[in-house]
């Protein structure tokens, strides 16, 4: 079942009084489990529930007579019986903790096919439930095993089965909309490299590459910018409200007055800055709306307030969810990592919308070995590479 937060928010043209009525998010709570159970569903399907405290972050795979539920960022919890139902496929339920992943694996006394994504829900807590994961699936043809992939988890077998597509976009119902923001630009170079690499030029290299990359894997992309012109923070934002995108993606290069301070960093909007490194980095960032004060005009009261409340529940976290993906997909590509915890959080201006998303800092200009990688072709592809990598893991569907 498709998550629709436009219609789980009732957002329209930035309605200050739905989204400040929307609970906020702690950024990268630890999810628990709650309860597991299974039943029976009419045309002899079984019904697997998973409960958590958070809305849950999940993968599935498929080893034969098994369903392996994997929850990101979420600990074993030894109190959890599963309560298993009577003629259901599933003769047992156990929990491992690997990292910070918690799998559950369903024991089957028949194999299933792949779970379509119509049989997947996720369920908001209501008077006597929390968040729940729900699948419901039958005995079918078992998913066809692939040579062992690197999944985010570590080295895993891959399933699926002959019909099964390659992306996350071209199973779904539609294209899913990505917007891809090239930052600064125009009269705004951004940060300068010590052998003159301007960070708007690297940056929209960087952003049509990753266009055509995802066109081709079957998703729907816009640029806020396609050439060397000067955009408003607000009105980058506003691209991805109007395109209706299900994911925003604003590309940046770094500097450091440290020199040899290199890597990429990733964040998502916060109203308060995880460190002091993040508030420094989005006050620069959103500094770019001074360059071009002239005919600037400030919003509505309704919509500043709209715009100071976007750390909304379900925005927030998939915004996090992305992001932890993406950090993973940069890391599994041997892209050097900034110092400092996966995902960061920061006031960013270009980052406040309704749309999940989240700002990429791919290297640091100020590094001059990390400068002249940013300007390779190879360097931009393995970039592009990663990122594809993460749009087409994250699960646009919760």
């Amino acid at each position: 079942m498709k998550f629709s937060r436009r219609d789980a928010l009732k957002v329209t043209g930035f309605s200050a009084l739905a989204i400040s009525l929307l609970p906020r998010v702690a950024f990268a709570a630890r999810n628990s489990l709650q309860s597991l159970r299974t039943g029976v569903q009419p045309n002899n399907k079984t019904r697997l529930v998973i409960e958590t405290a958070n809305r849950p972050s999940y993968s599935l795979a498929y080893p034969t007579n098994q369903l392996v539920v994997s929850l990101s960022n979420t600990s074993v919890n030894n109190s959890v019986s599963p309560n298993l139902a009577s003629g259901s496929l599933v003769s047992g339920i156990t929990q491992a903790q690997v990292g910070d992943t918690l799998k559950i694996t369903v024991n089957l006394r028949k194999p299933i096919s792949e779970i379509p994504k119509n049989n997947i829900m996720v369920l908001s807590p209501n008077g006597d439930s929390d968040y729940r994961l729900v699948l419901d699936f039958s005995a079918g043809t078992p998913p066809v095993q692939k040579k062992d992939v690197a999944s985010e988890y570590g080295t895993v077998p891959e399933y699926t089965t002959a019909s099964a597509t390659p992306t996350t976009a071209i199973t779904a119902a539609r294209k899913y909309v990505v917007v891809i923001d090239a930052g600064h630009g125009g009269k705004d170079p951004g940060c300068i490299g010590r052998g003159g690499t301007r960070e708007k030029d690297v940056v929209l290299s960087v952003a049509k590459k990753l266009k055509n990359k995802l066109d081709t894997n079957g998703f729907k992309t816009y640029m806020t910018r396609s050439d060397d012109r000067y955009l408003k923070l607000a009105e980058r934002a506003a691209i991805a409200e109007k395109k209706k995108a299900d994911l925003f993606i604003s590309l940046h290069a770094n500097a450091n007055p440290k020199r040899e301070m290199k890597g990429f960093s990733i964040y998502t909007l916060s109203e308060k800055a995880s460190d002091e490194e993040a508030k420094k980095l989005a006050d620069a960032e959103n500094a770019a709306d001074k360059i071009g004060v002239e005919g600037f005009t400030e919003f509505e009261e309704n919509i500043r307030i709209a715009l100071s409340s976007l750390q909304q529940h379900a925005v927030a976290e998939m915004s996090e969810e992305y992001a932890t993906g993406c950090a993973k997909a940069f890391k599994k590509a041997s892209i050097t990592q900034q110092p400092g915890p996966d995902v960061r959080h920061a006031p960013f201006a270009v980052l406040r919308s309704t749309v999940p998303g989240a700002l990429l800092e791919i290297g640091h200009l100020s590094n001059s070995s990390e400068e002249k990688l940013l300007k390779s072709a190879s360097h931009q592809d393995k970039i592009v590479n990663a990122i594809v990598r993460s749009v087409k893991n994250y699960n646009f569907e919760v």
